[in-house]
């Protein structure tokens, strides 16, 4: 895996590429001379455990052979206060399921995903508390 980061400006905005040529922009806050025209590095980590997760629950729903229309994830998050680096302390990932999903089903699927599977969810595990929910949404 490589990631190949190039600056935009004279400032914090930048565009990471992959292999594959796929990009995504990167900024800081204003607070500290970012322009807003990317992601933040730590709001990326929460992307990576939402996009994560959510490639093992379609996966699993899949296999379930679960009628799965659609998915939406919510991540959010809370840093460590005062600290530097401010660690993530807590995540937390709200699947909508849309769909004829088995509640059963989904409940395995979305553990499994989350517990098991999602390397970003273990990636973070030794300082973040992970926890999720979901809801399924009938087509």
């Amino acid at each position: 895996m490589k990631i190949e980061i190039k600056r935009l400006n004279d400032g914090f905005h930048m565009e990471a590429a992959n292999e594959n040529g796929n990009t995504v922009h990167i900024d800081a806050s204003p607070e500290i001379g970012g322009t807003n025209k990317g992601m933040r590095p730590m709001q990326l980590v929460l992307t990576g455990l939402g996009g994560c997760s959510a490639i093992d629950v379609i996966n699993i729903l899949k296999k379930q052979k679960q009628e799965l229309k659609d998915i939406q994830i919510t991540v959010t998050g809370e840093r460590q206060k005062d600290a530097v680096p401010a660690l993530f302390t807590e995540a937390h990932i709200h699947f909508k399921l849309f769909g004829s999903v088995d509640a059963d089903k989904a409940q395995k699927a979305v553990s499994l995903a989350v517990e098991k599977y999602c390397s970003v969810a273990k990636t973070l595990e030794p300082n973040t508390r992970v926890t999720y929910d979901f809801e399924i949404i009938a087509a």
